[in-house]
């Protein structure tokens, strides 16, 4: 009686390793953040499993109350259920047909999502778009109240800046997201620059979805030349007079100068309603956290 209620409380907590059939197991079960699978590395974990097993446990949820069929819901192990499921089609064979399994209960579906992107965070390396959309795509689902939420939910355990980057992400997702054939194929430092232009010019998305739309985009490479195009052909900002009217040249030098520390100075400039940060210490990572505060401070 006490070892059958042992098991009964390890099972409840997710301790307890059980064998689930995997046409029970809900795959979509949560809007998953990886959206490209590496086929090399999916070959190589089917043949691991082949030769020594499935070794690690994938964690799903029970959906409903079904004692004789019950269904599950994928959390996290997204890339190994695959694997099993391509090898049951492939081989036939019944030791494929059953995932080990920790059946856990997420507190909230913010656990659930939390779960799965930490297992992801730790195993593979996401894009920053596949980030940003995980973000954006549990806001939509009501799991978080907004993007900011999420944010700081999923991506706690993150910098700071890496997580105004993925913030900054979560804009090209809103815009792209429907019409990218190759989203994670965009670089960081592509993807901010793209992102900075459709502050500076409204009319940045609506043109780039035109680009897209109008060629032909078989691969990684020609997607993102099309993207590089688009930021190629903004016109850069008009440079300032040289003799600028004797109004206008009192008022561009009249400003405020606070130094902040060593390397770093602040000026306002009250009459363009301008802030400038200057000094050694301005760095990229700096600018995001300042993007970061100033966010959360509006």
């Amino acid at each position: 009686m006490q070892e059958a209620q042992t098991l009964a409380e390890a099972r409840a907590q997710g301790q307890l390793i059980d064998l689930i059939p995997v046409d029970r197991i809900d795959g979509d079960y949560l809007v998953r953040d990886r959206l490209v699978q590496d086929e090399d590395e999916l070959q190589a974990l089917m043949a691991s499993i082949q030769s020594r097993g499935q070794q690690l446990p994938i964690e799903i949820v029970r959906l409903d109350r079904d004692e004789s069929e019950p269904r599950y819901g994928l959390i996290s192990g997204w890339r190994r259920l695959t694997a099993l499921r391509r090898l049951h089609r492939d081989t036939d064979d019944p030791r494929f047909a059953v995932a080990r399994a920790l059946v856990v209960r997420p507190e909230t579906a913010q656990d659930a999502y939390l779960s799965m992107v930490e297992e992801n965070e730790i195993r593979v390396d996401l894009s920053h778009y596949e980030r940003a959309r995980i973000a954006l795509k549990s806001v939509e689902q009501g799991v978080f109240s907004d993007r900011r939420a999420a944010l700081r939910g999923l991506y706690a355990s993150t910098t700071r800046s890496k997580r105004s980057k993925i913030g900054t992400f979560v804009g090209l997702v809103e815009a792209f997201d429907d019409i990218l054939n190759f989203p994670t194929a965009i670089s960081e430092k592509l993807g901010l620059a793209m992102a900075r232009e459709m502050v500076r010019d409204p009319g940045f998305a609506p043109r780039l979805r035109v680009a897209l739309a109008r060629n032909a985009r078989p691969t990684p490479a020609t997607e993102v030349q099309i993207l590089i195009g688009a930021l190629a052909e903004v016109a850069p900002p008009a440079p300032e007079p040289v003799n600028p009217p004797p109004r206008e040249r009192a008022a561009a030098v009249e400003s405020v100068e606070i130094p902040l520390v060593e390397g770093l100075t602040l000026r306002f400039h009250p009459s363009r309603n301008r802030l400038e940060l200057t000094g050694d210490r301005v760095t990229d990572d700096l600018a995001h956290e300042i993007a970061e505060f100033l966010r959360s401070y509006f």
